[in-house]
This record gives C-alpha cells, structure tokens and sequence, in this order.
C-alpha cells in the first residue's frame, strides 16, 4: 500500500439513509398485535413474534483515504408458530398484511411437517424486566460527516508519521419487540459504535478498536496514536526460539481467548459433555483471583435483559474464586435438571439451547506499567488472531500473535519481536494468572465483546514463529 493525501467523504455512498431514526415502539407493538390476531383467528394454539429493526452506518478508510460510506435499514418479523408439540418459525422483511399472513401461514405449514418434539415447552406468560438503558442520542445522531472528520485527523497523523492507515468507523441503533400468544410482551433498544484502526509503518503494523453504546467514550484519534506509536515500535523485529515465556495480554487478547469459554457455561453443553466444565463444577480449576459472571446489567455491557423466549436475564456467578460453581440456563435446560431458569436461552428452535452472551471477569488493581515494571523478562501481546479449538475437553487453542508483540526486560518495552504461534490451555492459563488490572469493555476480532482486565500469565506457551 502506499499513503495518499486524504480525500473528503464524497466516496461510494450506498443505500444512504443517513439521518433516518428508529421507529416508535408503538409501531412495533402494532407489527405484533397484527399478526397475534392473525393467529388468533386461524386458531393457531401458540404464536411468538419478533420484530427488529436496525439501523447501521459505516465509513470505512485504507492508504489514508476514505473510499467507502454506507448505511443500511432494515426491519424483519420472526414468527414462530407451536402446535401439538412441532414448532418452527419464519422470518419476513415485508410488513404488508399479505406478508404477514404467509409467513404465519409457512411457519404452521412448517411446523407441522416437524416430529413432536416431548421436551417442547409452552410459551411463558408476561414477564418483569429490570430496566437498563442504552440508547444514547449522541451516538443515534452520528452523522457521515462527524465520521468522516474523525478519519480524517486519523489519516492526518498517519501522513504526518510516514504511516499507511486503514479502519472503519461504524455506528448505529436497534430495537427488538418480543410478544407471544400468553401475553409476555418485551422491548428493548440500543446505540452502539465503533471503531478501528490499523496502522502500517513499512512491513510493521500495529491496531486498536473500542466499541460502546456511546461513542463519546473513546476517541478515534487517541486510539490511532496508540496503533501509530506501536508500529513504529514494531519495526525490525528480533526473533526468539518458540518455549513458554511470560506474557502481559492486553485486553483484546485475553477477550480473543477467553472469550472461547462462553458456550462452556451452558448446561446443555455439559449435559451433552461438550463443555470443558463436564464433571468439573465445584472443583478447584483456575486460580483463586480468577471470577466470571454473566451480567447483562453491567453498566458497560450491551444486549437485552430478555433471552430469545422473553424470560428476564439474571447474574449469574459461574466461577468463584477459580471454582465453575453454576451454568446458565434456557427454559427447557432448567426443566431436565430441576433448576430455575435464568434467562439465557436462544430462540427456539435451536440446538444450541443456551449461552451467557455478558461475561465479565473480575479484575485486580494492577496497571499495564505496573504489570510491565514487575517483568523481568517477558512478552507484551497487543491481540490474538486465528484462533482454533484443538481439544474441547482442556480448551487447548492454537492461534498466533498480531499487531504488535514486545519483549519486556528488566521492567521496560524493548525490542519488537517476530509473531509466534501458540498452543495454550485457556484453563491453564487462567491457573496462571500472576496479576489483574482493572476490568473494563473490551473488543478484539474472534470474539463478542466483554468486560475483561488485561493479565500478567506465566508460563504460556509459544509453539513455533510465524512467517510474518
């Protein structure tokens, strides 16, 4: 790539409906209401319907031009109909009265072809939700052109550094209507932007990304002179033999890895013996400073306090000082092992049954300096990419390096190091943990954001170096 002199956001522009706003509620609730009363007079014994709306627009930059504006709007109803024990369901982007008909009509033509499911439920009845709110009017407001002035100076700093950039710039806003046949009856929305970037310096590159319900939470242009300064940092990297060493992971690593736990905590994952908590709860696994739950309400997650059936989203504590002490449930999961449910279970039908989409692991007090001063010979990873399952029982992943890897002596940023791959036990590192800095949101590339702290780990092991 070669750097070019930034242009104005006057590049492709598609689907533009910049400035268009959500729908009312009301509007929703009448989506719903319309084909509740279509099913009523069809005589269909169960109905469920789910209408979303989502509003997204990028602007999207590379050799330090913008060359992409787009935004998209769209709005889609999902019907699910439940008749003598078959369900199935149907989903439509038409809103006229013939649309909604057919597919109701397709989801009972549809579920009656299904076998009788004995372990069906019926639809739960109306519902209390605890309140959360994440719709921010500044981020709804984000216009194509206040993007574009924060790329702008981004690609300003990059020219001014003899650097290439290349990112997007991503905000919108959504909603979700959920009633049922039984009279639950749920809604919620959100605003949500981001922001990444990637910086080259020659064959060196760095990155940085944050994502938030408000985007005046992070700033483009900060992010950009934490990737600049790593590339240039990056440069000429030595390259040491592959062994286990001590790495500081930033928070996007420790999201990329940790992150693969998540379905772990399902309990129709350990009823099936796909989770590596099967036959393992109560048991001292990971180490004592190590704490997991799964909060919806933390004041920097994101998502809905209702699960895909419209059941309320409880906290869940699923590791206590390093001991796995629960699981998340679905309605049909709670039923079989005589537990309550708690909210996390996914839209029927599915296999999956359920999964806490909110973790947070608790965090220590630990700075990155501090956590860097403390090392007398170590790694500071930047992110993790290309992860991949190599035993599901111990999570043993492989994966490399990426966007910058340091060597740490005697307490301060040396070197930049050629990119390793790595074969590591999330488990075992997660015994290996040495210190925790503070939690807070965090975005990576291989997983869902969460609430993590960056780690000092001991002991990780790097198998081989990479090529690049």
């Amino acid at each position: 790539m070669s750097a070019k002199k930034t242009m104005p956001a006057t590049a492709t522009l598609q689907k533009t409906v910049l400035g268009e706003q959500l729908r009312s509620e009301r509007e929703l609730r009448a989506i719903v209401a319309t084909v509740l009363r279509l099913a009523k007079s069809l005589d269909i014994e169960e109905t469920e319907v789910h209408v979303e709306e989502v509003i997204d627009e990028l602007t999207r930059f590379a050799n330090n031009t913008i060359h992409q504006h787009m935004a998209e709007h769209g709005l889609t109803v999902s019907i699910r109909t439940a008749v003598d024990g078959r369900t199935a369901r149907v989903t439509t982007n038409r809103m006229e009265l013939d649309a909604l008909r057919t597919a109701l009509e397709g989801s009972l033509s549809l579920a009656a072809s299904q076998p009788k499911d004995p372990g069906l439920l019926p639809m739960p009845g109306k519902q209390s939700y605890r309140a959360v709110r994440r719709f921010v009017p500044a981020t709804a407001v984000l216009s194509a052109e206040h993007r574009a002035r924060a790329v702008k100076h981004v690609c300003e700093l990059a020219e001014r550094n003899g650097q290439v950039a290349a990112g997007i710039f991503e905000s919108g806003q959504s909603q979700t209507v959920l009633g049922n046949s039984r009279g639950l009856a749920a809604s919620y929305r959100q605003t949500q932007a981001e922001f990444s970037v990637t910086m080259l310096h020659g064959s060196a590159a760095s990155w940085a990304k944050a994502n938030s319900a408000d985007v005046r939470r992070f700033d483009p242009l900060s992010l950009a002179k934490i990737a600049s300064e790593k590339a240039n940092r990056a440069q000429n990297p030595v390259e040491l033999p592959p062994g286990k060493y001590t790495v500081i992971l930033e928070p996007a690593a420790v999201l990329d890895l940790a992150g693969f736990l998540f379905y772990d905590f399902a309990a129709t994952a350990v009823e099936d013996k796909r989770s590596c908590f099967s036959e393992r709860l109560g048991k001292p696994l990971l180490g004592k400073n190590i704490s997991i739950s799964d909060d919806v309400y933390h004041p920097e997650q994101l998502g809905a306090p209702f699960d895909g059936e419209g059941m309320p989203r409880q906290r869940v504590v699923l590791v206590d000082e390093g001991v796995p002490r629960n699981l998340v449930y679905s309605r049909r999961s709670a039923k079989k092992a005589g537990k309550k449910p708690t909210g996390h279970g996914l839209g029927l039908p599915n296999e999956f049954g359920e999964a806490p989409m909110n973790l947070v692991i608790e965090g220590g007090t630990s700075s990155l300096e501090e956590m860097i001063a403390s090392t007398d010979r170590g790694l500071l990873v930047t992110r993790l990419w290309y992860i991949r399952e190599v035993d599901p029982y111990e999570k043993i992943m492989t994966g490399m390096t990426r966007d910058g890897l340091f060597l740490v002596e005697k307490g301060k940023i040396g070197r930049a190091v050629r990119n390793f791959r790595f074969n590591q036990s999330i488990l075992e590192m997660l015994r290996n943990v040495q210190r925790l800095g503070p939690a807070h949101r965090a975005t990576g590339e291989e997983a869902f954001e969460m609430v993590v702290p960056p780690m000092k780990v001991g002991n990780f092991q790097f198998s081989e170096v990479t090529k690049f």
